[in-house]
């Protein structure tokens, strides 16, 4: 069953017999729901204060060429704040990275150890197949 379709909707794909995990189910325990919720509060207010950096980068690029003609420190603010723009993006991926191994790939590896788990049970489970393997 694909996870984007409601449970209650028929996709009309036929349920996978060798996959033992409901993955659907699975979304819904409290330590899924806090990875999604941790990585979400970290990312969303990320992308959208960085959308707005770029946004006034552009509008003021754009319409106020009198300030970003402005000489500063031997260049004009415009470039200036060009070059700020790739220092925000390689700081806001460090950032990340950094976010990520202290605070996501635990609860990640936490999360597919369950799951592996789930599966090995499941496949313990499954009754021995006959006939030839080809």
């Amino acid at each position: 069953m694909n996870a984007a379709v409601p449970p209650d909707v028929d996709d009309g794909a036929e349920p996978r017999s060798d996959t033992p995990i409901d993955y659907v189910a699975f979304q819904a325990h409290p330590e899924f729901q806090e990875f999604k919720h941790r990585f979400r509060r970290f990312v969303f207010p990320i992308a959208i204060a960085f959308i707005v950096w770029f946004l006034a980068f552009v509008l003021l690029a754009a319409y106020n060429h009198g300030f970003m003609a402005t000489p500063f420190l031997g260049m004009n603010v415009g470039l200036w704040l060009g070059l700020a723009q790739f220092v925000t993006t390689f700081g806001i991926t460090m950032w990340y990275v950094s976010f990520a191994n202290k605070r996501l790939d635990p609860a990640s590896t936490a999360l597919r150890a369950e799951l592996e788990a789930i599966a090995a049970a499941g496949a313990s489970h499954e009754p021995p197949t006959t006939g030839d393997p080809r």
